[in-house]
């Protein structure tokens, strides 16, 4: 959705955040009657004074608005939902900055988690676990999703609904559909949210989010609201800024049908045995605990490890760093939001809420991040040596990882696929 805490990089359903860039609080009243249908030159022509002072601009907004709402209509968007959304609809600048920014400095993981996972956030979750137990206990035994990885993911997504953007989710998306850069998908989210206005689920006045179109206190996009969300509380309506059933419900519902298992823990930290290939810590390699228990991985305080058929060895930051055993519900979480650090907050956090232990093992915190500028020039020396990194676009993806771990490989170098400032020294060297 997410948003978004600042996002670890990709893939975002929910954009969050992202973190992953963090998050949205209203309160949603009854929506109003709908009002008479306008004349359709009304919403060709939006009331709003130009955002942006350029008369041409505005122009140029309007007549994509006009074009827009001829598809909207043919895609089943009434005249009246039409005049609801598009009436004063604005163009807004700092949403194309901020779409447009490519942050310079990244996060090390362990820095991601000392914010999302933090004593506060702990604190406060346990409290709220307290305060909404019968709404999450309501869509755990609905959906098996249970309460305290829910709460998390409203912990992490709006601060349990703390901060909910502000943002006018029309306006922010069709900006970015005139922008251009990302037009299909903002015109397939913008039509989802007519679809919502439509529905009668919110009013326009309360449809707010993040300038990437996610909203509610689980930050879910227009497309996923529309496929995910639930009416929990029996009022007529979806709603995830106000009603605490639906978001539990919703948040659950998504979860439950990408994947997640009941009953099944997301993961475990374990303890790798001597002379552990680190290469074989990957997602793509999977098999059965058993297997891994053979090889002599173990749990950090010695019971078997998680019954998975399919586990995976994770080690976020590379060979110096925690270890865990990751299974389908990890894999659930990154549907919602397809990052590492972010699946993991959630299921830390989790854990913590639940009473159950943080990491124990230490971070390699005398490590510090490449920036954008970094990581691009690791991937040009990469594939400028012929270890194939993928495109050079300063991202942290599957591609470089595995670039990286063929150099590592061939340098006599564990091969954790973890880029390291002295990585990119002895690549850059002659």
């Amino acid at each position: 959705m997410h948003r978004t805490p600042t996002p670890p990089p990709r893939g975002r359903w929910l954009a969050s955040a992202a973190l992953t860039a963090a998050t949205l609080a209203a309160c949603a009243s009854t929506p109003p009657q709908a009002p008479p249908a306008p004349p359709p030159s009304d919403v060709s022509h939006p009331a709003a004074e130009p955002a942006t002072g350029d008369a041409a601009l505005q122009l140029r907004f309007n007549r994509w608005i006009t074009d827009f709402s001829a598809s909207a209509r043919a895609a089943g968007i009434d005249e009246a939902t039409l005049h609801a959304a598009f009436g004063e609809v604005r163009y807004l600048p700092r949403v194309v900055e901020l779409d447009r920014a490519q942050p310079e400095f990244t996060r090390t993981v362990w820095d991601y988690l000392d914010i999302a996972v933090s004593p506060q956030r702990i604190a406060l979750g346990r409290q709220k676990l307290q305060q909404v137990r019968a709404e999450a206990a309501a869509a755990e035994a609905r959906f098996g999703v249970p309460a305290p990885v829910v709460t998390a993911i409203w912990g992490i997504e709006s601060n349990y609904g703390g901060n909910v953007g502000s943002l006018p989710i029309v306006d922010a998306l069709a900006t970015l559909g005139f922008e251009g850069r990302r037009e299909d998908w903002a015109r397939g989210q913008l039509l989802a949210a007519l679809k919502i206005l439509q529905s009668g689920d919110i009013p326009r006045a309360q449809l707010i989010g993040s300038w990437a179109g996610a909203m509610g206190q689980t930050q879910f996009l227009p497309s996923a609201f529309l496929t995910y969300a639930v009416d929990a509380d029996g009022d007529g309506r979806r709603d995830l800024w106000g009603s605490v059933a639906d978001v539990m419900a919703s948040t659950a519902n998504f979860l439950a049908r990408s994947g997640w298992q009941a009953g099944v823990p997301w993961g475990v930290e374990v303890r790798l045995p001597a002379g552990f290939d680190p290469a074989r810590a990957d997602d793509a390699l999977r098999q059965a605990s058993e297997r891994w228990a053979d090889e002599g991985v173990r749990t950090m305080d010695g019971t078997p490890l998680p019954a998975f058929a399919d586990g995976a060895i994770l080690q976020p930051a590379g060979a110096r760093g925690p270890a865990f055993l990751v299974g389908p519900n990890f894999r659930a979480i990154l549907r919602y939001n397809n990052a590492t650090s972010y699946a993991l907050a959630v299921g830390l956090l989790a854990q913590r809420l639940a009473d159950g232990p943080g990491v124990q093992a230490p971070w390699p915190r005398e490590l510090t991040a490449l920036t954008r500028s970094q990581m691009m020039a690791l991937q040009t020396a990469l594939n400028r040596r012929g270890f194939d990194s993928g495109p050079v676009d300063g991202l942290m993806g599957p591609a470089t990882r595995s670039g990286i771990r063929w150099y590592q490989r061939s340098i006599g170098v564990p091969a954790d696929g973890y880029p390291t400032p002295d990585l990119l020294q002895r690549l850059q060297e002659p």
